[in-house]
């Protein structure tokens, strides 16, 4: 129990310490199964393989490999970083994927750039449209107005002829009363013209015989 224990609490500590390094620019080193040339070679390890360093022992490292492999190598060739060689095909990597970025932004740019003439074209073609909508609309309301100024001078004018007609009204009245005046007036001139010739026809010859008489006796 002791044992196992004692082997978690090992492993927790490795794990705690561990660190990736880089095989350097050496070709090819071995991984062995012990601090030694005379340990068996369980593989070699090419230039720019990336192990996890478990702990370091004098010159020796104890390093697990991607796939697992755990074993010794001399510390000298190990270094933390990549390699040159890779760094510079990251390095490679990015700036290609930088430049396509860059050119993608460039068309993405042009692709805005000729959004924005074409919808300055749009909107300078919907504010042509809107100022001839504005002229029209304008126009209408002209027209519109047109009918409702004649129907006010209709109106007026239907005042005008109903006040004309009350007007010939009256005077019509007026002349059939005028006419009735002077129909009545010829009427008792007529009259007074028979009666005073009655009168006339009934004194005259009273006043001849009068005058007979006298001069008879």
């Amino acid at each position: 129990m002791r044992i196992i224990l004692f082997a978690l609490l090992f492993a927790v500590a490795a794990a705690a310490t561990a660190e990736t390094n880089y095989v350097d620019d050496t070709l090819v080193i071995t991984l062995r199964t012990g601090q030694g040339n005379t340990y068996q070679i369980l593989r070699t390890l090419s230039s720019g393989t990336a192990v996890e360093v478990l702990e370091r022992e004098d010159k020796y490292a104890h390093v697990r490999t991607e796939d697992g492999t755990e074993g010794w190598v001399l510390a000298q060739y190990l270094i933390p970083q990549p390699i040159a060689r890779d760094r510079l095909a990251q390095a490679e990597q990015k700036l290609t994927r930088f430049t396509e970025e860059n050119q993608q932004l460039k068309k993405d740019l042009a692709a805005l750039k000729a959004e924005k003439r074409t919808v300055e074209g749009e909107h300078k073609q919907v504010a042509g449209t809107a100022e001839k909508l504005q002229a029209e609309l304008e126009r209408l309301k002209t027209v519109a107005a047109r009918p409702m100024e004649l129907e006010k001078q209709n109106q007026e004018m239907r005042q005008r002829l109903q006040e004309l007609e009350l007007d010939a009204r009256m005077l019509g009245e007026e002349n059939t009363a005028l006419r009735d005046r002077a129909n009545r007036d010829w009427f008792l001139a007529g009259a007074g013209v028979l009666f005073g010739g009655l009168i006339l026809g009934l004194i005259l010859p009273k006043l001849r015989k009068r005058q007979g008489w006298g001069d008879w006796h």
